[in-house]
């Protein structure tokens, strides 16, 4: 079987697809990789996956070059002609689908989350959902990585039931993250992973920790994540700088050795406007590590508030404030148990042979239809 994954990067894939990818290789399967090329590109090359440059715009609003996207594609899967393609990010969705549908090849698309386009509002939302109807008609298959995605697209895209799945994220590799013990640190270490823009609630990471430094609380704030300053709602470098000059933060744009990094820190937090499973806190939780996140679909799904961490307000720094202080106020040994139980619900519900097994037996069911 051939099987085409395509995705906005090859980070993606190295990053968050290497145990479905190498599954498939390992079964003897044929995979390629249709992406952008990036430092990564190589490295699917050492798996095995013959990988196939792919231009993407990935933000970019230029219906030519998104058409070029589409054509691209198209020419690819009509020379190539994988028997599935696994498709991940807005544009890949889209995009594929249709391709998909002109080609005469399945597509299974997976909803990571809405992107910035949903949380904005005006004729970019619009225009994304207005997409989203049209090329969705021809996805094979869409698996979402929560419930409030998958209701507000079967309400909003007008899915069928019987062309839609949950997914557990994209699953983890508990061998590679395997639990840590929980040092207690003094001041308190948070760390928060993601892109430096406005939708990640990297402001209301910043007010948090001005709210607490102007009363003198012990904690150390770390933000790790690269700064995208084309994006239209980018956070410049300029300010960044201005916070660690002030003293509100430790930046750091990129930290290959994800694993210590989070050990490094006793608390992962993310104040995100809207995720699909966020991929930061899956992590945090299978390295034993407390959770901090905004009330709002994706984190909620990973943070079980009281049990393994605590859930705040979206868009209200002094909602996040409140809660770290909270944290800070359990004893050492309530601490652990967020850390235990943290551990426990990735066990339960994030791992990795999951996605794999739904994947499995949902390409299962089209090729042999």
């Amino acid at each position: 079987m051939k099987i085409a994954f395509v995705t906005n990067t090859c980070w993606n894939v190295f990053n968050f697809r290497e145990g479905l990818v190498k599954f498939f290789l390992n079964r003897g399967d044929e995979v390629i990789s249709l992406a952008p090329k990036d430092q990564y590109s190589v490295e699917l090359e050492k798996w095995g996956v013959k990988y196939i440059d792919t231009p993407l715009d990935q933000t970019g609003t230029n219906p030519l070059k998104d058409l070029r996207y589409l054509n691209h594609v198209r020419k690819i899967f009509t020379k190539e002609r994988p028997d599935v393609a696994l498709c991940f990010t807005i544009k890949p969705n889209i995009y594929s689908s249709l391709a998909g549908r002109i080609a005469g090849v399945p597509t299974i698309c997976n909803v990571s989350g809405l992107g910035t386009v949903f949380l904005v509002s005006g004729w970019l939302g619009k225009f994304a959902l207005s997409l989203y109807r049209l090329a969705f008609r021809y996805s094979t298959h869409i698996f979402f990585q929560n419930k409030d995605d998958q209701q507000l697209f079967i309400s909003e895209v007008k899915l069928n039931h019987d062309r839609i799945g949950l997914l557990p994220g994209s699953g983890l590799d508990l061998k590679r993250f395997q639990y840590l013990d929980l040092t207690i640190s003094n001041p308190t270490k948070l760390l928060m992973i993601g892109r430096v823009i406005e939708e990640k609630g990297v402001r209301d990471f910043i007010e948090a920790s001005r709210i607490l430094k102007s009363k003198n609380v012990s904690v150390q704030f770390t933000l790790v994540g690269k700064l995208d300053e084309e994006h239209s709602r980018s956070i410049s470098k300029d300010e960044v700088d201005e916070w660690e000059r002030d003293g509100l933060i430790k930046y750091f744009p990129h930290e290959d050795n994800i694993q210590k990094l989070i050990a490094d820190h006793e608390v992962v937090v993310l104040p995100s406007y809207r995720e699909g499973t966020p991929r930061t806190l899956l992590e945090g939780a299978a390295l034993g590590r407390p959770l901090l996140a905004s009330n709002v679909p994706g984190c909620k799904e990973v943070v079980k508030d009281g049990f393994n961490g605590f859930l705040f307000d979206v868009k209200k720094p002094v909602s996040l404030a409140d809660k770290i202080s909270l944290y800070m106020a359990l004893s050492v040994e309530e601490r652990k148990t967020f850390s235990v139980n943290s551990r426990k619900l990735v066990e339960e519900k994030f791992n990795e042979n999951l996605v794999i097994q739904s994947y499995i037996e949902t390409i299962a069911q089209i090729v042999d239809k």
